[in-house]
């Protein structure tokens, strides 16, 4: 374990030119944590989750989320993100996704810095990879509930962004999401957003019907708040869609 941070150090530290991310995202109402569940594609439950937005001490604002599978796999993603310039909107400076087997053992960590414009693959053996971000990122495999807020306010009617892979190699995909329903249950509105990496005209044609839905669902309304998402655990893991608690799969007709 100590080589393998130490690996992953060295990579981070490794000297680098000053980059940006170009995304700029919209505040959250509010800030705290929200318990949630995990469910498998079938609806049933298998563990617990958390999403957290927090601002820091240093004026920062931290993202978490967890999920996983009880007694299984799980997943921990986070990013920090700034105020450029005193706005109000935030920007990426780093992103992380680590997954670990059911002994707490690492399945492997995906990190982009976007200060330094380099992305690292730390696989659980072997050779980490690192490559450049290009310039002006628009990276957001983790802050999708902040991205999408404007396809729910109706501010847009589609949003071009980048995710990175590590699987098969680190690349950065071009990525599209739109409105793809909208679910009432009495005065509640649920808003799906369903976004799709960009694999290539051929790849993207014959992959589509093995490929799973991406999903993120938002509250419909001004402050957006998020409600659940699906998508792989982690890269060729299984498919869960995690729900903030008190809302399971088919309360809005969301039954994966």
């Amino acid at each position: 374990m100590a080589a393998w941070l130490a690996g992953l150090l060295a990579l981070l530290w490794a000297p680098a030119g000053f980059a940006e991310s170009a995304l700029r995202l919209p505040t959250p109402d509010a800030f705290g944590s929200i318990p949630a569940d995990t469910y498998d594609e079938s609806g049933l439950r298998v563990g617990d989750a958390l999403v957290r937005i927090e601002e820091q001490p240093d004026g920062l604002v931290e993202l978490e989320a967890r999920s996983g599978i009880e007694g299984a796999e799980r997943t921990i993603v986070t990013a920090r993100l700034d105020r450029p310039d005193g706005t109000e909107t935030l920007r990426p400076l780093s992103q992380s996704s680590r997954s670990f087997d059911a002994g707490g053992n690492p399945l492997g960590v995906l990190t982009v810095d976007h200060v330094r414009g380099v992305v690292v693959c730390m696989p659980p053996s072997g050779e980490a990879e690192r490559i450049e971000l290009p310039p002006g990122d628009r990276v957001a495999n983790v802050p999708l509930n902040l991205l999408f807020v404007p396809l729910v306010r109706g501010e847009a009617q589609e949003i071009d962004f980048q995710f990175v892979l590590c699987r098969g190699g680190a690349r950065v995909l071009d990525a599209t999401a739109h409105v793809a329903g909208r679910q009432t249950r009495g005065d509640e509105e649920v808003v799906e957003i369903r976004y799709s990496l960009d694999l290539g005209p051929l790849l993207s044609r014959l992959a589509a019907p093995f490929l799973p839905r991406l999903s993120v669902w938002l509250e419909g309304n001004r402050a957006a708040s998020w409600v659940g998402h699906r998508m792989p655990l982690f890269s060729q893991g299984p498919t869960v869609v995690v729900m903030r608690s008190g809302v399971v799969p088919s309360s809005f007709g969301l039954t994966p």
